[in-house]
């Protein structure tokens, strides 16, 4: 998916009724599905601002439900999210929680794998069905989800970014864009490599056998749902 061409005009391809709060939230739900990287048992939405007071309305709730189900934005599905939850198993809860100053279409979202597996992801649809991710474990990035994404946590320390960039250079991989985001100095850090490509199985191990790492997550480019 791009950000720009003929889906800027005539807006993605859905199941409505709402780009943002309906195809944006399906993306959002699936996104934190791909960043868990296993089947999630048990979720937990924390809707902000437009989510929490119009949401219902508009089908966020059955739109997040969905894609942390593993559904897109077009599936003929998405209706039936709580139906479909029933049938998987899957455990979960709606709250409403001021999250700050965020997009007033944001939410977090909390998973549980069945491996003992948990993430916390918060993201803001932006419109249009684009989303953007703020926070992965309440540490701050930024990222669309446009590209095949790789995640760290690591320590901050001299020539983590440098050793990353070889081993994804030596993979043949192409960097699109990298962003790194610390707490404080020497703290922990995290990276977010948005790649052409996605990384070998082999390169990913290498990253995250590097010392000072200490976990390594890889996301599917969003359109992919």
């Amino acid at each position: 998916m791009s950000g720009s061409g003929i889906f800027t005009i005539i807006g993605p391809v859905m199941v409505g009724p709402s780009s943002s709060h309906t195809a944006g939230a399906a993306r959002l739900g699936w996104a934190a599905r791909a960043i868990l990287g296993t089947e999630p048992v048990a979720a937990a939405f924390y809707l902000h601002g437009s989510f929490a007071e119009t949401g219902r309305g508009h089908g966020t709730d059955r739109a997040l439900l969905a894609g942390v189900l593993g559904l897109g934005p077009a599936d003929s599905r998405l209706p039936a999210a709580y139906r479909l939850a029933e049938a998987a198993g899957l455990k979960y809860a709606f709250y409403t929680q001021d999250l700050g100053d965020a997009h007033p279409n944001t939410v977090k979202i909390v998973l549980w794998g069945g491996d003992g597996s948990q993430v916390g992801v918060t993201g803001s649809s932006i419109g249009g069905g684009e989303i953007v991710i703020t926070a992965v474990d309440d540490l701050a990035v930024e990222f669309s989800c446009h590209y095949p994404t790789l995640l760290t946590l690591h320590q901050d320390q001299p020539g983590m970014v440098a050793r990353v960039s070889a081993e994804l250079a030596a993979a043949g991989v192409n960097i699109a864009f990298m962003r790194v985001f610390r707490r404080a100095r020497g703290g922990e850090a995290s990276m977010v490599v948005e790649m052409d490509e996605d990384a070998p199985e082999q390169a990913v191990a290498r990253i995250a056998a590097l010392p000072g790492m200490r976990r390594v997550r890889v996301v599917k480019a969003v359109s992919a749902c």
